[in-house]
This record gives structure tokens, C-alpha cells and sequence, in this order.
């Protein structure tokens, strides 16, 4: 005999307009059904207008069996699907009796609109067989009826839901499959005494995995579960039962943190009694580990919602005690009864992966072509530039000259500066490492058996690393292999450039090999986070070399986000959010330490040892030429190979890339163009800003900011437009006169290269000549002595005195055998304030040099200071009387016994006991900081890492950046019969072997 059928329909309107109309269409479909329920209840959670409107007599058709109409009951707005079945199944209504008087429940939502034949089958199906105790319809898309939603749902051993089918196209290739662990809850035809038995649907699932649950539960009390292939449901996705559409970002993350909730939730409820505790200590280090696999597999968006959904299952004690009580009263058969209807968790992973289909809108990316380009041959012969003209560094074991120094011996002595503690300068000062040491840290580790051989190693390198980086940073630009080798030898070329490697400003060469990278990785950091996280680490580095580059940095990043903001990309902003964090971060203690001395201004200076050749004033006749894109009055070299040089000399050599850069914003592209005129604008004004603000000191001269990190930005800009032009005026060639290469463009590029060659003559011959300042640098700043004694180690003091050219007398403190490069700190460098320990310092040096009281040097004693150095001073006479006064004064101290005259100086030996160095403390914040640069590091690390998936999403992409939709459509074009010709040459018949042609 049939069963009676309760229909159990609820409705949240949410204050969505389609909620009325989705009620009207699910009403209708059941009135319309061959075989209608026999009650109906309409739950509806909360108010709406239109549904009111719906909800009036006569305005819904009537959908029961006998006539009897639907009963109408009101809850909450924020009432849940498993709490509005619960209160329609359970409550009596006005004619007595409730939902559990009926023999099968059918749950259904607002959305959800059955066939006609749907509840004649299902109940069929439950009729003719006793030990179902639930059947489940095939649920697809309301608008896309091709498009399958839901045909059963299984997990895997550790609890996570796996949907069989979601997304696949209905063919009916499934059709025959019956038996599975379970189903999504929507449209489910259940028994009334299972549904009583349970006590309806556990609330803790919070609309996720509701079905499956049930299923279990049902399946332990010894129940089957069915599934109806042929009966179809359409639903729309509302989200009022079950999970809505992921038709967003911000409802994909919601729905994978519901389904996460579920999981461990049901982990819980079902774990044995002995593991119960332990799973549950344990589920902060399993997110731990998930959030990071989540980095790996470039989803961040995820971790929040990890987080999130394992606090929420273990702070529930009450509903998972609650869920443990309802399987424990119910269940009569062993959890291996449904061991074998789980599924592996590589098809679990298989089945949650996002499609990678192909966009047909997308451009096809083509290859690179690096080898057959030319970029390649490009590397080798920039290479072979660099032997020529550095030939000696060969042989040499560390650089110096100019801003150069050694670098310490060990890979730890490199770490230990980039770290927050005692200074490796200073009367025993503790502070913040510059953002810079860690750099240096990162070069020395390179070549961790001498770690200033990688220095000498980078110089070699810089210039084919100098084209490789303008070669690939111009693939952002063009196709066309002639511009990208054209590209690849401006850059390598620069002029500032040149002048850092020639004049021995590793800051400058760092800056201008990491530029082209950042350009190459930021133009598309807003498509995915795998470049994201390199452009943030590119940028992070850039900065540190040259902070005088962070206002320009920051008025880039500004424009990106608010680009990505204009299209309406959530993830893009997130993503250009994330390329300034790690910068943020690393800046955070010197910018603290900076602000509370009062010297924002210092956060401008250039890291790593001071260049001299800065601490001259900057007249008008230098701003000229640093406007002109040299960042010295030498014109990189021009002037001291030609004396009385005229300035438009050099400059005229520019005019050719100039004036290209400048057509740029003429182009189709002058979106791109106009945004590489900005960076050229940007850079200048950098650089000549650069040259009137002085932040830092070397004793009592005041060093102005390099202006060549400024013109190395804006070089980029004129590198970057002259290309866009050219590139524009190849295609315009190849579209009039269909020519596959331009000539035009091809011959105008060929003469900005000969310009440039001709322009960096002067630098690259400057070895020969004798202009380099480049020398065989020494592995230590402090004599031999010193070096031998300290044996590396930091323990050791130096006090060294140095007359100055006005008679003063400047005095720092080198702990170690040698000052380093990476062990400067402008925190210190940058004082416009005397302290305690600068005051005591100055204070000691007066009485070591006026006096015979052994206070001085006992003062030098306590504070682990073990040698004095008289080191030679400037070249002037009252410098000259003054060191010859400080060392008599010094020769005749009992305390200190004299070692001699070495190449560095004159040195002294403090005979008494010297105490070790006073310790300092790195407080609880600094260690805190530490902690969050790592993390921050190493989640960009992670992020930066390509994977398989991210690869081929990254297909899916032009290489170039800023097509307009013509170059678009000829690109297209151009693949497709690249393509269509490929597949002509594979169906051409081969050459007959000898055996076919007889």
C-alpha cells in the first residue's frame, strides 16, 4: 500500500528578489506532479515582501493530494535547513498530528523544482524495497539542465565529502550506479521512523555534507541508501539547502570551510572513545600542515577558512557530544559494514581539483623561445663582455674599492649580522639589522667556502645576468626575438649600470640585476599568486639595496590596486596587497628604531658601506647630468676619458631610445606606453631628489642618497617604451605590408644597440685604462694582526681613530677581524642626535689621545675592546698634525703596548684583562619581529613556487601584457594557423621505406 508523503519546503528569502519566484516555480512543479504529496509545509525563515505576496490564498496553486492546502509556519531568519525541517516535521499543526504521522518525508527548499514524475519514482522506489531508508534524486542546474549537480556523495577514511559527479555533463554515463554511501540532502525521500529515530538532521553540520551524514547514521542503524539517476531535480543554487553556487571567490572559500567544519566535525562524532582526545589535540598541527600544503598549491584563500573551521570543531563540545550520543544509541552495525563505499583519497583529490579547462576566450600562450631567439647566444656574448673587460677578478679572492668590503667568513658570521643584537659597529650598541645584511647573507651563502668569493662572482656575472634579466623582463612587451635581444643589451648597457660596476657600488648592481625580474613578475602579479609572491620578494630585496626607491615603489603599487580594484578582481587586489607585505615586514624594526629617533629621513639612506664620492656637494651641474640619466658628472666615463667634454656628447647618444620611449604613449598600447613614461618620470625625479637630501654620515662628512637607484628605474622606463614602440611599429609593418619582421622597426633597433655600445665604451674599457676603482680587495679592513687574533669571531673589539681634514678627530668601533658589508647600520649611521653610547665613545677617544689617565683605556678593557688603531687620515696638514699628536699621546700609555706600523694603520695592544663583551638582551618584540619576517618569508617562498596546476593556469594567459583586442585577434589568428599547419605536416604521408616502394 502506498505511503503517505509529507513535503517539507523551506524558504529563506534573505532579501533575494528570486525567492518568491523560486517558491512559485517549486510550488507549481509539485501541484503539478502525476503524483502530488500528501501534506506540504512551507517553513519560512524570516520576511520578504514578494514572498508575503506569494504566501497570500490563491496565489500558489494547491500542491497536496486531497486538497488540503500547505501549512505555513514562520522561524527566524537565521534559522538553518536542519532546524526548519526539524520544527515543520515535529511541531503539530492546526489540524493535529505532525510531519512524523507520515510514512516518508520529502525535503525540499525554495530552489528546488522536481519533474513530474520525481516523487511517483522515488517513493517507488522506497515502496518496493523495505530496507531503504532514503532515496535520492539526480539533482543539475535549473538554467543548464546538461549540467549535473549532485549523483551521490562519499568521503574518504579521514572524513572528507566527495562528490561523484558536481560539475560533470549528464550524459547518462552514470545512470546506472545505485548504491552509494550517501547524497546531497536536497530532495531527499526519507523514511518517517529513520527521520524520528535520528531526530532529524544534526544542526552542527551548518548546511554542509547534511545528506551524507544522514546517510551514515542511516547505514549503521542497518538502512540502505539509494540513488534515482533517472529522476531529475532541478535546483538554483540559493543556499538554503545545502551549499549555494560557488559563483564567487568569497562563496568558493565559504563553501570549503563549511565542508572542512563537517569533516573534523565528523571525525569527532565518530572517533573511537581511546583516540577521541588525541584527534583532538591534534587538529591545530593538522592545520598547521594543511595551511601550508594550502601555500604550496598557491590557495590562500583557504587558510582562514582552515583556521576558522578548526577552532569551531574544537571549541563544540556540546554538539559533538551530542552527535557521539545519536550514533551511539542507534547504531547496530560495525563501521566496516561501510568501509568499502569510501573512496581513496586520490580520487578525492582528483575530484575537488579545479578544471583546468581551456578558456576559449584565452590567448594561446606560444613558446619562449629563449634559445632559439637569441637569448641565449645574448647571455653568452654579454659573458664574454664581462671576461674581457674585468679580466683580473679571475684570480681575485675578494673585491674591494669604491663601497666595496669583504663579507664574513662564515655563513653564520653572515646571518648573525642580518639579525637583530649587538651591532658588529658601535660602542656595544644593539638595534635592528638593515633589510640589506640579509641580502648580503643571501649572496655569501651562495659560496659558503669563502663567502666574499661570491661577490667577486656576481661581478662577473652582472652583466650577462644584467641581459638575461632585460631579455625576459621584455617578454611582458613583445614576441619578436630581435626587440627582446635589443631589450637585453640596454639593460646590461646601462650607463648607471656600468658606473656602479666600474666604481664598485654593489648596492647600485644589486638593485639594477633584481629590477628586470620585479618588472617581469609584477606586470602579471595580479593573475596569480605565484607571481605575486616573487614580485613581493623581488620588491622586498630591491628595497633594501635602495630605499630611496620606496616612494616610487609605493605610488606603483598604488596604481596596480587600484587597477585590479576597476576590474573588479577581489584576488588581484589581494594578490598586489601581498607584494608589499614582505617589505612591510623586513622594514619594520629599522622604520620603528628610525621614528623613535625622531629621523624618518634616515629610512631613505643607502645600506652597506658609505660612498665616498657622494659626500660631495651636489651643484647644478651634477643635477644636470643625472637628469640626463648618468648618475655621476663622469658621464659613465666620458668625462674622464675626454677632458672638457661637452655634456650633449653622451646625451645625444640617448636620443634615439629617447625619443622611442617617448612615441610610446602614441602607440595602440598606451596604456602600457603611458605607464612606462610614469616610471621614467618617476625615477628622474627620484634621482634628483636623491641628490639634495643627505641622511647618513661617514665620520664628519654627510653623504648625500645614490641617485643611479632612481635612473636605474627609470632606465627601465625608457627601455620598456623604446620596446613597446618598436614592437607597435613591427606590427603596424607586418599588418600593411605582410611581411612576417619589420624592417623598419628591426633596422631602428639595430642603431639604439650600436648607440649604446658606443655610449658604454668608456665603462667597459675603463679596467685597461686604469679608471676603475675595482682593486684586489683584502679579506680584512683591520691589519692582519687584529684578524689573526679575533679568528672571526665578533668577541673582539677595535677601536680605530681617524684624523679628519678639519682637525677633528672620528672614532668607530669594529667588533671582528674586519668591517664587512653587511655589517653597517644606518640606524647608527643616521644619528643627527648624540646618545650614551656615541657620547662615551667620543668621550673615551678625547682621553686616549690627551691624556695619560688610565681610565681610557680600562673603559676600553670593560667593554671587551682589545686593539687600538691610529688609522691614516685624510690628506690635509692639520689632519697630519693631529695624527701625529694622537700617536705620540698613544705611544707613551703604559696600558697599551704598540704592535707597529701596518699597511693599515698604526696599531696598539691593550695589555690589560679584557673583559667579554656585555651582552645585550633581544627583547620579547624583536623576537616576535624575527618570527614574523621568517613566516612572512617563507610563506612568500611557498607561494612563489610553481606547481603543475599553476603552470597550467598560467598557460592559459598571454606572455604579453596590455594586448589590445586587434593584436589579440592577429595573435589568435597567427596560433590557429601555426596550428592547423602543424597538423597538415603530421597528416602528409612519409617518405615509403624501401619494402613499400617495391
Amino acid at each position: 500500500m502506498p505511503g503517505t508523503v509529507h513535503a517539507i519546503v523551506v524558504v529563506r528569502p534573505d532579501g533575494r528578489t528570486s525567492a518568491a519566484y523560486h517558491l512559485r516555480r517549486t510550488v507549481a512543479s509539485l501541484a503539478g506532479g502525476s503524483r502530488r504529496p500528501d501534506a506540504v509545509t512551507l517553513a519560512v525563515c524570516g520576511t520578504d515582501p514578494a514572498v508575503e505576496d506569494a504566501l497570500e490564498p490563491g496565489s500558489l496553486p494547491d500542491p497536496t493530494a486531497d486538497g488540503r492546502g500547505v501549512r505555513v509556519i514562520r522561524l527566524g531568519r537565521r534559522t538553518r535547513f536542519a532546524a526548519a525541517v526539524a520544527s515543520a516535521a515535529f511541531e503539530p499543526g492546526p489540524r493535529g498530528g505532525t510531519g512524523m504521522d507520515a510514512d516518508l518525508l520529502w525535503l525540499l527548499a525554495q530552489d528546488t523544482a522536481p519533474e513530474p514524475e520525481a516523487l511517483a519514482r522515488l517513493a517507488g522506489q522506497l515502496e518496493l524495497s523495505p530496507t531503504l531508508a532514503f532515496v535520492a534524486p539526480k539533482l543539475v542546474r535549473h538554467d543548464r539542465p546538461e549540467r549535473i549537480v549532485s549523483l551521490g556523495v562519499s568521503m574518504t577514511r579521514t572524513g572528507a565529502s566527495v562528490e561523484l559527479a558536481a560539475g560533470d555533463l549528464d550524459q547518462g554515463q552514470r545512470d546506472g550506479i545505485t548504491d552509494v554511501l550517501g547524497s546531497d540532502i536536497r530532495a531527499v525521500l526519507v523514511r518517517g521512523s529513520v527521520f524520528r529515530a535520528l531526530r532529524g538532521i544534526d544542526p552542527a553540520l551548518r548546511d554542509a555534507d547534511e545528506g551524507l551524514d544522514l546517510a551514515v547514521a542511516a547505514r549503521l542503524m542497518g538502512g540502505r541508501v539509494a540513488l534515482a539517476p533517472t529522476t531529475r531535480v532541478g535546483v538554483s543554487g540559493d543556499g538554503v539547502a545545502g551549499l549555494p553556487f560557488a559563483e564567487t571567490g568569497s562563496r568558493r572559500r565559504m563553501i570549503i570551510a563549511r565542508r572542512r567544519a563537517a569533516q573534523l566535525h565528523r571525525r569527532l562524532t565518530s572517533a573511537h572513545p581511546l583516540l577521541l582526545v588525541p584527534i583532538w589535540l591534534s587538529l591545530p598541527f593538522l592545520a598547521l600542515g594543511r595551511t601550508i600544503a594550502q601555500l604550496v598549491m598557491k590557495d590562500p584563500g583557504r587558510i582562514a577558512g582552515e583556521w576558522a573551521a578548526t577552532i569551531l570543531a574544537m571549541v563544540r563540545l556540546a554538539a559533538i557530544a551530542r552527535g557521539r550520543r545519536r550514533l551511539r544509541r542507534h547504531r547496530s552495525v560495525p563501521w566496516s559494514r561501510i568501509a568499502s563505499l569510501r573512496v581513496s583519497t586520490a580520487l578525492a583529490r582528483e575530484r575537488a581539483a579545479e578544471p583546468t579547462e581551456h578558456d576559449p576566450d584565452a590567448l594561446p600562450r606560444g613558446e619562449l623561445h629563449f634559445f632559439g631567439g637569441g637569448g641565449a647566444w645574448l647571455v653568452l656574448a654579454m659573458a664574454a663582455v664581462s671576461l674581457a673587460a674585468f679580466p683580473a677578478l679571475l684570480a681575485w679572492p675578494a673585491l674591494g674599492g669604491g663601497a666595496l668590503q669583504p663579507l664574513r667568513d662564515t655563513v653564520a658570521g653572515l646571518w648573525a649580522d642580518a639579525a637583530y643584537g649587538l651591532r658588529p659597529t658601535g660602542w656595544n650598541v644593539s638595534g635592528p639589522a638593515d633589510p640589506f645584511s640579509a641580502v648580503v647573507a643571501v649572496i655569501g651563502s651562495l659560496w659558503p667556502f669563502a663567502p666574499s668569493r661570491a661577490l667577486v662572482l656576481l661581478w662577473l656575472a652582472a652583466l650577462p645576468l644584467a641581459a638575461l634579466g632585460g631579455w625576459f623582463a621584455a617578454t611582458r612587451i613583445t614576441d619578436r626575438p630581435v626587440l627582446r635581444i635589443t631589450a637585453g643589451v640596454a639593460w646590461a648597457l646601462a650607463p648607471t649600470f656600468l658606473v656602479a660596476l666600474t666604481q664598485g657600488i654593489p648596492t647600485g648592481v644589486i638593485v639594477h640585476l633584481l629590477l628586470p625580474w620585479l618588472v617581469f613578475a609584477g606586470a602579471v602579479a595580479h593573475r596569480s599568486w605565484v607571481p605575486a609572491a616573487a614580485a613581493s620578494l623581488l620588491a622586498a630585496a630591491v628595497i633594501a639595496a635602495a630605499p630611496s626607491l620606496a616612494p616610487a615603489f609605493a605610488l606603483v603599487l598604488l596604481a596596480g590596486i587600484i587597477a585590479a580594484a576597476v576590474r573588479r578582481s577581489g584576488a588581484g587586489v589581494a594578490r598586489m596587497l601581498w607584494v608589499a607585505v614582505p617589505t612591510i615586514v623586513i622594514f619594520l624594526p629599522v622604520a620603528w628604531a628610525q621614528l623613535h629617533a625622531a629621523n624618518p629621513w634616515g629610512l631613505l639612506a643607502d645600506p652597506g658601506a658609505p660612498i665616498d664620492a657622494l659626500a660631495q656637494t651636489a651643484d647644478a651641474g651634477t643635477r644636470l647630468w643625472v637628469s640626463l640619466g648618468f648618475p655621476a658628472s663622469s658621464g659613465a666615463g666620458w668625462a674622464e676619458l675626454f677632458s672638457a667634454l661637452p655634456l650633449w656628447v653622451p646625451a645625444a647618444l640617448l636620443v634615439p631610445i629617447a625619443l622611442l620611449a617617448a612615441s610610446a604613449a602614441a602607440t595602440p598600447r598606451w596604456p602600457v606606453g603611458l605607464a612606462h613614461l610614469a616610471l621614467v618620470v618617476l625615477g628622474v625625479a627620484t634621482a634628483v631628489a636623491a641628490t639634495a637630501i643627505a641622511a647618513r654620515f661617514d665620520g664628519a662628512n654627510a653623504l648625500t642618497l645614490w641617485p643611479g637607484a632612481g635612473l636605474t628605474l627609470a632606465w627601465w622606463g625608457m627601455v620598456g617604451g623604446a620596446i613597446l614602440t618598436l614592437d607597435q611599429l613591427g606590427r603596424a609593418e607586418m599588418a600593411r605590408f605582410r611581411r612576417h619582421a619589420g624592417a623598419v622597426s628591426a633596422s631602428a633597433a639595430v642603431v639604439c644597440i650600436v648607440t649604446l655600445v658606443v655610449l658604454a665604451a668608456p665603462a667597459l674599457t675603463a679596467w685597461a685604462r686604469g679608471a676603475t676603482a675595482l682593486t684586489n680587495g683584502p679579506t680584512s679592513t683591520l691589519p692582519a694582526y687584529v684578524e689573526a687574533d679575533s679568528g672571526g669571531d665578533t668577541a673582539t673589539g677595535t677601536i680605530v681613530l681617524t684624523a679628519e681634514a678639519d682637525g677633528s678627530l672620528a672614532a668607530r668601533v669594529v667588533w671582528g677581524g674586519s668591517e664587512t658589508l653587511g655589517a653597517h647600520s644606518t640606524v647608527l649611521e643616521t644619528r643627527t642626535a648624540v646618545d650614551d653610547a656615541s657620547a662615551q665613545l667620543a668621550a673615551t677617544a678625547a682621553a686616549l689621545v690627551s691624556s695619560t689617565s688610565p681610565d681610557a683605556v680600562a673603559a676600553l678593557a670593560e667593554q671587551g675592546i682589545a686593539f687600538v688603531l691610529l688609522a691614516p687620515g685624510a690628506d690635509a696638514p692639520a689632519a697630519d698634525v693631529l695624527r701625529r699628536e694622537s700617536a705620540t699621546a698613544l705611544d707613551q700609555r703604559d696600558d697599551l703596548d704598540p704592535v707597529g706600523a701596518t699597511e693599515r694603520g698604526d696599531l696598539w695592544r691593550v695589555t690589560s684583562d679584557i673583559a667579554a663583551r656585555p651582552s645585550a638582551e633581544n627583547p620579547a618584540g624583536g623576537i616576535a619581529i624575527e618570527i614574523l619576517q621568517i613566516a612572512v618569508i617563507v610563506i612568500a617562498l611557498l607561494l612563489a613556487a610553481p606547481t603543475g596546476r599553476s603552470r597550467a593556469r598560467a598557460r592559459q594567459h598571454p606572455r604579453i601584457v596590455g594586448l589590445t583586442p586587434a593584436e589579440r585577434a592577429m595573435d589568435a589568428g597567427r596560433a590557429r594557423r601555426l596550428e592547423d599547419g602543424a597538423q597538415e605536416a603530421q597528416a602528409l604521408p612519409s617518405e615509403p621505406t624501401g619494402e613499400e616502394a617495391t
